[in-house]
């Protein structure tokens, strides 16, 4: 897998959004209408995404459906860690830190991350 520019990306969060089902270009435009695309730059973002395997391109009939092949939530895992690598060494505890500086979590965010530290822990207990 591999990073993709913002503008690909705004076209993926929006098929993940629809429901990950085949949708057609024409759908696209609709729901990233507020974008300003013109339709060939919705074809060259989707050929690229279709070129990167990120989606699939069926036709039928003379339309073009088009739907995700990596889910989003494959997608944040890879950015996840590969901007915790790139940038705090792959320290979890660095990546923190830095978004507790200057106030960045506050104590409704500290107890969700504990609460899910808990919850990850007690997972782990669990599987031994």
């Amino acid at each position: 897998m591999r990073h993709l520019p913002d503008t690909e990306l705004e076209v993926m969060k929006a098929l993940w959004a629809m429901g990950g089902e085949a949708v057609t270009r024409s759908d696209l435009e609709a729901r990233l209408g507020d974008l300003g695309w013109a339709t060939n730059t919705f074809n060259t973002y989707l050929s690229r995404l279709t070129d990167k395997e990120f989606i699939s391109c069926e036709k039928r009939g003379k339309t073009n459906w088009y739907a995700p092949l990596v889910s989003q939530e494959d997608y944040l895992s890879f950015e996840s860690n590969t901007v915790l690598g790139k940038l705090f060494g792959h320290s979890l505890k660095r990546f923190v830190a830095s978004l507790a500086q200057g106030g960045g979590l506050d104590e409704q965010e500290l107890d969700e991350l504990q609460g899910y530290l808990d919850e990850l822990k007690g997972k782990r207990g669990e599987g031994q």
